[in-house]
């Protein structure tokens, strides 16, 4: 099986630079805006494109993110429009990866067998589902697998020796490490240390590497590439949405801006990094 995902890390590792991937919100700040936003991504820089499945719990997600996803909910967003929102995107742009990133509960109810039948069809690549560990892979990770559909595993810092073969067993795509330990956007990583845990990862595997939660500018997004396949920026890109909007919390005529120009500036961080290096 070879996705999206796989044919653009192929592309990455030729031209010799790590990616970057950006994480925006389904229907944020409302859902016209936010299919402006995903549009733009590429155009801006971003390599990869994970669309969040706004939930009413989100336990991994800090407070901007769990703020886009009530925006979301309070203005009718469902996962059956998320899909809608895919398959529109797809018909201007074949080519960009995208993966579905959010929590188990949605895709239950909607039903595991019809979800990844329509997620296939909107043309989903891959899915990251925070709150399904590998012991619950029969639920939707192995059914994704033989959908044509890559799952993503995270892997964080208390992520040891033992544990890590366990966490890639099923892993498809690349894998995600979580700079930090905690949520979204709390912290700010240590770069040293990120590059020293990626090294460590690939020990276990060929996949590329991911690293994101906490990277929130150019220079942090510069550092992390230095040492990982790809750049994962989802907090700061919420945020540049949240402080486009007018008092009542509506979208501006900065708003798909705000985003774009911040992934531009990121892009280029991203793609100096190992210029700078050598």
């Amino acid at each position: 099986m070879s996705t999206r995902i796989d044919t653009r890390f192929a592309a990455l590792a030729r031209e010799g630079r790590a990616g970057l991937v950006t994480y925006v919100m389904a229907g944020d700040p409302d859902r016209e805006t936010a299919r402006a936003i995903m549009k733009a991504l590429p155009g801006a820089g971003a390599d990869v494109i994970e669309f969040g499945m706004p939930f009413t719990d989100p336990m991994a997600d800090g407070p901007s993110v769990q703020a886009a996803g009530l925006r979301s909910l309070h203005g009718g967003q469902t996962l059956r429009k998320t899909l809608e929102d895919v398959a529109a995107f797809r018909e201007g742009d074949r080519d960009t990866p995208i993966v579905l990133m959010g929590y188990y509960n949605p895709i239950y109810i909607y039903g595991v067998e019809k979800f990844l039948a329509d997620a296939k069809t909107a043309g989903i690549d891959g899915l990251i589902v925070v709150d399904l560990p590998p012991e619950e892979d029969a639920e939707l990770c192995l059914p994704a697998l033989k959908a044509g559909l890559n799952f993503i595993r995270l892997a964080t810092p208390t992520t040891d020796e033992k544990r890590l073969p366990t966490v890639l067993g099923n892993t498809s795509g690349f894998v995600y490490y979580v700079s930090i330990t905690g949520i979204t956007g709390a912290a700010t990583p240590d770069f040293g240390k990120t590059s020293e845990a990626v090294a460590r990862i690939k020990k276990h595997t060929d996949l590329p590497v991911a690293v994101g939660f906490g990277v929130k500018n150019a220079d942090h997004a510069r550092a992390v590439a230095r040492g990982a396949d790809a750049v994962v920026v989802g907090s700061a890109l919420v945020d540049a949405v949240k402080t486009s909007l007018d008092g009542d919390g509506r979208a501006t005529g900065r708003t798909v801006g705000a985003v774009s120009d911040l992934v531009a500036s990121l892009a280029a961080g991203v793609r100096g990094a190992r210029q700078a290096a050598e």
